[in-house]
Formats: C-alpha cells, sequence, structure tokens
C-alpha cells in the first residue's frame, strides 16, 4: 500500500442511494488502492473517506461525479481530511 499522500470526505448528493452507489464506490476504491469507507446519510447523499496517493484520491472523486449507470450525481463537495485514517475500504 502506498504511503497516504492524500485524505479527503466527500458528499454526493443527487439519485444515490438504492442505485448500488456503495458497493461500485468500494470496488473502485478498492482498484485504485484507496482505504476508507463509504456510507448513506440520512438527507439521501453519500459520504466517502477516501485516503491514499493524490492520483488516485483524484481519479476516485473525478468517478463520483458519474458513480454506477443508475447513479444521477448532481454535486460532489470534497474537502480535506485530517484523520483518523482507516485500513482497507468499508461499506457501512
Amino acid at each position: 500500500m502506498a504511503e497516504i499522500s492524500r485524505a479527503v470526505r466527500c458528499l454526493v448528493a443527487g439519485h444515490v442511494q438504492g442505485v448500488y452507489f456503495r458497493a461500485a464506490t468500494a470496488e473502485r476504491a478498492l482498484e485504485l488502492g484507496v482505504r476508507g469507507w463509504v456510507r448513506n446519510l440520512p438527507d439521501r447523499r453519500v459520504e466517502v473517506l477516501a485516503t491514499g496517493d493524490a492520483e488516485a484520491i483524484a481519479a476516485l472523486t473525478q468517478w463520483l461525479w458519474h458513480g454506477p449507470p443508475r447513479a444521477r450525481v448532481v454535486s460532489v463537495a470534497v474537502e480535506e481530511w485530517t484523520g483518523p485514517f482507516p485500513e482497507g475500504f468499508s461499506v457501512r
């Protein structure tokens, strides 16, 4: 696993729950070697915490704008994250 060079918290809004968004995000994160987690929020957004190589984080945040085929993303808010840093990637 590469050393963490960037960590972000992303809030994804739109039609992103009930469309396989969390599982697809976890698959993409694992492909990119990103650690963190993804979870649904009560307000119908999806929250993603991602840590890893800066290029991998950029690729994941770009992917979040599209998500899986049935998703309809309207916004992705990205903020820097200062920790704690999780091991692996999980769906919460």
